[in-house]
């Protein structure tokens, strides 16, 4: 297949970006890594009449700390550059832990963390990390910027709160907590793979060594990452122990969730897939905590 006509423009700032899409709106596409996009374009799901390139614009590309010890990412950071960063591996583990997980090499050389936040597919494991980080995005348009929760950018299957003329130019993740442990875990039917289900989690323990606070955000198990708050509440203020681990990876994957059936796998296991990887991913982020003094 190939892609229905449409016209091309690849600016070089940031403001001649905002200006094409101010002007176009709707018919508009942006292109970051293409990694989604361009396959989409060739199966005609998708037919913008107008791309405009982000690739031209240097601007866009960077990790940089900010003061307060979290990081501040452009949106046209390629994942391959958040991989090898040292920054990333100091200051945010989760996410150094993940991004070996996005597919391919090939595939995290190209692919950009803007443009897959923006692609908002509930399969993705950026866009659940950055709610389990409990990240920012700053929005802009012509006229305005805005910045949205991580936890409120994701409205639905490849839908997100951006306007027609808005464009996604940075993440900000926060640094985590002192003893504060983290936890990536997903199963795929190949490594590399989308993810049958998936869950990033985050457990802060306070001075008596009990939980503070817990995240758990789950993928694949819904149309937005799944945050699975009662089965955090159920953890605050629990010392580690089994009993405490099992119900609350109980009740994620029997009311947190909410996973669907498909070729891959059923609603049925993808729940019980959710169970056993909650258990181990929270269990692998208590002992983190613990050590992170």
């Amino acid at each position: 297949m190939k892609p229905a006509p449409f016209e091309y423009y690849a600016p070089t700032t940031v403001e001649e970006a905002l200006s094409l899409l101010a002007e176009h709106g709707y018919d508009a596409k942006v292109l970051a890594g293409g990694q989604s996009l361009i396959p989409m374009m060739n199966f005609r799901l998708v037919q913008p009449s107008v791309l405009v390139d982000l690739n031209n614009i240097p601007e866009l590309a960077y990790i940089r700390p900010d003061e307060n010890g979290g990081l501040r990412l452009g949106a046209m950071t390629r994942h391959h550059q958040v991989e090898i960063d040292p920054l990333v591996a100091e200051r945010m583990p989760l996410l150094h832990e993940t991004m070996p997980k996005i597919a391919y090499s090939q595939i995290r050389s190209r692919g950009t963390f803007g443009g897959s936040v923006s692609h908002a597919d509930p399969s993705a494991e950026l866009a659940s990390v950055s709610v389990a980080l409990g990240g920012r995005f700053r929005l802009q348009s012509q006229s305005d910027e805005r910045w949205i929760p991580a936890n409120e950018f994701f409205v639905g299957l490849f839908s997100t709160v951006l306007e027609p003329g808005e464009l996604l130019v940075e993440a900000a993740l926060p640094s985590m907590p002192a003893r504060s442990g983290w936890s990536m875990m997903e199963v795929a039917r190949r490594p590399h793979d989308f993810a049958l289900i998936g869950v990033a989690a985050v457990v802060t323990l306070d001075a008596k060594g009990l939980c503070d606070q817990a995240r758990m955000v789950f993928l694949s198990a819904g149309d937005v990452p799944k945050v699975a708050h009662k089965a955090a509440e159920l953890l605050k203020g629990q010392a580690f122990s089994s009993e405490a681990i099992i119900a609350s990876a109980e009740i994620a994957a029997s009311e947190d969730i909410d996973p669907g059936s498909d070729i891959h796998a059923t609603a049925e296991f993808r729940r019980h897939l959710a169970n056993v990887l909650a258990r181990r991913a929270l269990e692998q982020a208590f002992k983190r905590a613990a050590e992170n003094k």
